[in-house]
């Protein structure tokens, strides 16, 4: 692993933060996980551009430009030096005193990670993975909104223990009215009679930039998409479903709470979207 912190980059193991950032203590602070492979970062305008006005959401001003942030980026992919990379960034509040009040703390700390990543193993990106209901509900949209990729994930972090002791590779999210949010570090997709559906942002999913990836591919291969509220009924009445994310990349979902969805094979429209996928971040 290869970290900026402070100015340089240095081996993850020589990475230091204070006790007293307050991304540590209270999870304030904002992150973008990010793909990068032969070197080249894929997207890096849309995450810097998620991670700005998260930021601005937060009332966190960037000590950084996009394009300084961009070079900090480039240069610790550099230095890490793998073909396939996963890059954490992140903008914490900052030193300060215990208690919560924003006003005492230092400016905002930067931070960039890239080492591997393997969300789940790739014999299931086809053979699917399986979700498991979790009982933690996603927070109404206005009182926290999912478009600001928060520090705080403890909400996906108790989803996916919840999925794991179900014996799931996943959890699925639903929010407060029982609607669809999204998989606890992925968007979903359901496939129904030839149309590609996935939640809107306002039922609780992030603004996955892998998402929008899916949702232009499927514009420019003419599949009809439609952004609307779905229930676990949707996935056990479509043809198939799938998980989308920066981390997860695409892949197939095989069952829903023991139940199995789709067929045996992906449909056509999984197959093509992942081939688009692999040839859109290869550009």
């Amino acid at each position: 692993m290869k970290v900026f912190i402070d100015g340089a980059i240095v081996d993850g193991k020589d990475a230091r933060i204070s006790v007293m950032d307050h991304g540590l203590l209270y999870g304030d602070g904002v992150f973008e996980g990010i793909r990068a492979w032969g070197g080249k970062v894929f997207r890096l305008d849309d995450h810097l551009s998620r991670l700005s006005y998260g930021s601005r959401a937060l009332h966190m001003e960037l000590p950084y430009s996009k394009a300084e942030l961009a070079d900090i980026v480039q240069r610790t992919v550099d230095a890490f030096g793998e073909d396939e990379a996963y890059i954490r960034l992140l903008v914490t509040r900052g030193v300060g005193p215990l208690g919560i009040d924003t006003h005492s703390c230092e400016a905002p700390n930067v931070v960039c990670m890239v080492d591997g990543l393997k969300i789940f193993p790739k014999e299931k990106q086809l053979s699917g993975v399986s979700l498991h209901t979790s009982g933690s509900r996603r927070a109404n949209f206005d009182a926290i909104d999912s478009r600001i990729k928060s520090l705080n994930y403890l909400t996906n972090v108790m989803a996916r223990v919840q999925a794991r002791r179900s014996g799931a590779d996943e959890a699925l999210l639903l929010n407060q009215a029982g609607h669809v949010a999204e998989a606890s570090v992925a968007n979903v997709f359901v496939v129904q009679d030839g149309v590609l559906i996935t939640p809107p942002t306002t039922d609780g999913s992030l603004d996955g930039i892998t998402r929008r990836t899916v949702l232009e591919l499927a514009e420019s291969m003419g599949i009809p998409t439609q952004v609307r509220s779905i229930t676990r009924t949707d996935f056990f009445i479509g043809q198939d479903a799938f998980l989308s994310g920066t981390g997860a990349g695409i892949v197939r979902v095989s069952s829903l709470d023991g139940q199995a969805i789709g067929g045996r094979e992906p449909s056509s429209i999984m197959v093509s979207i992942l081939d688009g996928y692999v040839e859109r971040r290869s550009s």
